[in-house]
């Protein structure tokens, strides 16, 4: 997966239309890993007046697999305590982890046993024009991503590696904590939205912190998306493929409320998370507004 530059700066805005600024976080530049961001700064308007995401304390990302500890300061200046991998175990043994000096490594397979799913599939979903749209043309390429999503919802495998990520996150032993998947976008963007629903943002600051990835992504995934068209692969298809589109968080939440009866319902139900954990989550990581 792409380990190019991310970009320092881009829109805060919701990337679906005009409207009120909503800051989703920071992008941060680095070498050798792509799609890095800083949660801080995320407006939590449940969570009391001029309440954020504390900075500097949880960050994500795409793989580790390329960083290199020597020559990327954007990484190793950022302090990172703990990284957890929502990986599947076959993309950690093809393309494992170098943690930053003094990091330690959880695993939290998302995925499981459905290692076929598209998220999991990105490379070889571009690497074969004519399979891609044999599979995924028509449109069924959002219907694809969606109903993966979806699974990262319900699934039993998926709920116990959230809450992995969340107990993790809540532990003030393990921060800063950066949370990564290969692209740094789906089980990475689902991860995101469920702590910063937890924190106490709302239903659009997560929509728009989800669709904020969009422009790095764009840019890790560049040479490949133009190798993929030029030999006539579909624009569509390499677009759903690569980036976030409204309809799959959309889905994601359809199944917390339709299947879980409410993110609440979720958080105890789905992912099993006690009272106490989400408070100590919510005392380190809420901040006031600087």
């Amino acid at each position: 997966m792409p380990g190019a530059r991310s970009g320092s700066e881009e829109p805060r805005h919701h990337e679906s239309g005009p409207g009120p600024e909503v800051r989703t976080g920071t992008p941060l530049s680095a070498l050798t890993v792509a799609n890095v961001r800083d949660l801080g700064g995320i407006p939590l308007v449940h969570a009391g007046a001029d309440r954020v995401v504390a900075p500097g304390l949880l960050l994500r990302s795409g793989a580790l697999d390329r960083f290199d500890p020597a020559g990327d300061t954007g990484i190793t200046g950022l302090g990172i305590r703990t990284v957890v991998d929502l990986r599947t175990d076959e993309e950690r043994g093809a393309a494992p982890d170098v943690l930053p000096r003094g990091a330690g490594l959880v695993t939290a397979d998302v995925l499981g046993a459905a290692r076929r799913s598209a998220p999991a599939r990105l490379g070889s979903l571009l690497a074969d024009p004519a399979a891609a749209g044999r599979e995924l043309g028509g449109g069924r390429v959002e219907e694809v991503f969606a109903a993966a999503y979806r699974e990262m919802v319900l699934s039993p495998g998926a709920c116990a590696a959230y809450r992995t990520l969340v107990e993790a996150t809540a532990d003030e032993r393990r921060r800063p904590l950066l949370f990564h998947c290969s692209a740094g976008k789906d089980r990475t963007g689902w991860g995101a939205t469920v702590v910063l629903l937890l924190l106490g943002a709302d239903r659009a600051t997560a929509r728009a912190a989800h669709l904020a990835v969009n422009p790095a992504v764009r840019a890790a995934f560049a040479p490949y998306v133009s190798a993929f068209t030029a030999r006539g692969g579909d624009p569509r298809i390499a677009a759903a493929v690569t980036e976030v589109l409204p309809g799959y968080l959309a889905a994601a939440l359809d199944a917390v409320d339709t299947e879980w009866g409410g993110f609440d319902r979720y958080v105890t139900h789905g992912l099993g998370l006690d009272r106490r954990t989400v408070d100590r989550l919510r005392t380190a990581l809420v901040a006031p507004a600087p």
